[in-house]
């Protein structure tokens, strides 16, 4: 079981699957990764704009 350390908002470079935005999202939010990226894409089923979201915080998160 691994352990994550509830920090500010930036996106790891460790984590990262295509941009760190749901790894820095679960780290600052005491979840998993995976979970993050799951709920994302769930998301994705709904209308609205989840992939601008997710541009917007890409450019708006600092990397770790």
């Amino acid at each position: 079981m691994t352990t994550y350390q509830k920090t500010s908002l930036s996106r790891p470079k460790d984590q990262a699957m295509i941009a760190g935005v749901c790894a820095g999202l679960a780290r600052r939010f005491d979840m998993k990764p995976t979970t993050v990226r799951i709920l994302f894409l769930l998301s994705c089923l709904l209308p609205g704009p989840q992939f601008v979201a997710y541009i917007v915080l890409w450019a708006l998160i600092p990397k770790s």
